[in-house]
This record gives C-alpha cells, sequence and structure tokens, in this order.
C-alpha cells in the first residue's frame, strides 16, 4: 500500500517517492512551507516536521516556562538561601565601612540600644555640668589667668572660721553656689557672706568666706554688694 503524501495526503509511488521529517513527500510536493520553492535533501531545513527554505526558516525565540515541580523547588530553594548569604555577607562587612541597609528586627534593636546608651551618657554629662549650678559662667578667666601678678598681690594666709569682719569693711554675699576650680580659689554658697572684697579685674574679686574662712578669688557675677 502507498502512503499519503506529507503535502497533498495523496498516494506516493516509489519511483517519485521521498522520505524525510517521518513523512513521504512527492519530489514537487516536497518544497518550502512560505515560498513554496522546491527543496532537495540538502538544501532544505525541517521544523517542526516541516520543510523550510534558509531564507524562511523559522528563527528561534525565547519563551516563558512554565512552573514545574522542579522549577518550583529551584524558586523556594533560592528564597532560603537569600536571608543565609545576606547574613554571611553582613558579618563579613561588619566593621569595614558604612552601607545601606534595609531594617531587619536585628538592625531595628540594635539601633535602639544605642539610642539607649546615647541618652545614658547624655544624662551623666549632664548631671556633671550641675556641680557648679545653673548660676552664669565666670567672665574673663583665661583674662586673669594671663595676669598672675595681679593675684599675688591680694593672696592672704586663709583666716578660720571664727574670723570676725573689720568693723565698717564692704561686704558681699553670694547669690549662687560656686565650686573652686583651682587652688587660690575660693568655694562658694548661696547666702554666704564675703569679707574684705577687693576687685582684681571685670569678672573676678578676691575675697574671704566667712562661713569656711577661706580667702581667695571668686567670682564678681556671682556676688552682690550689701
Amino acid at each position: 500500500m502507498n502512503p499519503p503524501c506529507g503535502r497533498c495526503k495523496k498516494a506516493v509511488y516509489p519511483t517519485e517517492k521521498i522520505n524525510c521529517l517521518d513523512k513521504f513527500w512527492h519530489k514537487l510536493c516536497f518544497s518550502c512551507e512560505v515560498c513554496k520553492m522546491a527543496l532537495s535533501m540538502s538544501t532544505y531545513k525541517g521544523f517542526d516536521k516541516k520543510p523550510y527554505c534558509s531564507m524562511h526558516y523559522p528563527k528561534t525565540s525565547f519563551t516563558i516556562v512554565t512552573d514545574t515541580p522542579e522549577n518550583i523547588r529551584l524558586k523556594q530553594q533560592s528564597m532560603l538561601n537569600s536571608p543565609a548569604l545576606y547574613k554571611e555577607d553582613f558579618e563579613k562587612n561588619k566593621g569595614k565601612g558604612f552601607s545601606f541597609v534595609s531594617d531587619t528586627p536585628e538592625m531595628q534593636r540594635v539601633r535602639k540600644t544605642q539610642d539607649q546608651i546615647s541618652n545614658i551618657k547624655y544624662h551623666e554629662e549632664f548631671e556633671k555640668s550641675k556641680t557648679r549650678s545653673d548660676a552664669p559662667p565666670p567672665e574673663n578667666r583665661e583674662d586673669y589667668e594671663q595676669q598672675p601678678s595681679n593675684v599675688q598681690r591680694f593672696i592672704q594666709p586663709a583666716a578660720g572660721p571664727t574670723d570676725v569682719a573689720p568693723s565698717g569693711g564692704a561686704r558681699y554675699q553670694a547669690l549662687y553656689s560656686y565650686v573652686a576650680a583651682d587652688a587660690d580659689e575660693v568655694s562658694l554658697q548661696e547666702g554666704d557672706l564675703i569679707l574684705d572684697p577687693q576687685p582684681v579685674d571685670p569678672g573676678w574679686m578676691f575675697g574671704r568666706n566667712q562661713r569656711s574662712g577661706q580667702a581667695g578669688l571668686l567670682p564678681a557675677n556671682y556676688v552682690k554688694p550689701l
């Protein structure tokens, strides 16, 4: 029984039979699917079990691959590997410089801890700064330190707490508390009486604290005359 032609579907006899692309063809029917140019066994190109000439041979192109069980497994594996690679990269680059990293629970925890530490340090510095009360700072301290010869004129031996102010002498009263910063200064408490006051410069004066008996330099803007 003679097989049918792959194009015209008519019977193909042995004298005109071409066996190609899993089909039988008449010699005249074995032609390009597009331009109908006659082909031979050396000039055809097969695609989808159909003959084409070199000019009209279909060009292959990328197509969308549907998800298969294997593709789904590979995708899930990639998603699991991503956090692990991120953590490994973070540990390697830690301390090598700053880079933008999206927020993660771990990063939020570290940031909160750093904020708490900064807040504690701020309060520690604030408490230290209160040792000299909220009074205005002494003025012209640098100018005074550049004139040590003026200080020597007013240094006197420290008097005891029981010493009494000379009669008729000027007196000042402390408006704020002050902690002496140098050996030639005298500490004050709010309300202390200052005896024998002598101005040194616009920002400092020499006097003796009646309460403690100590004599030395003190900030002029911390006291007022009585």
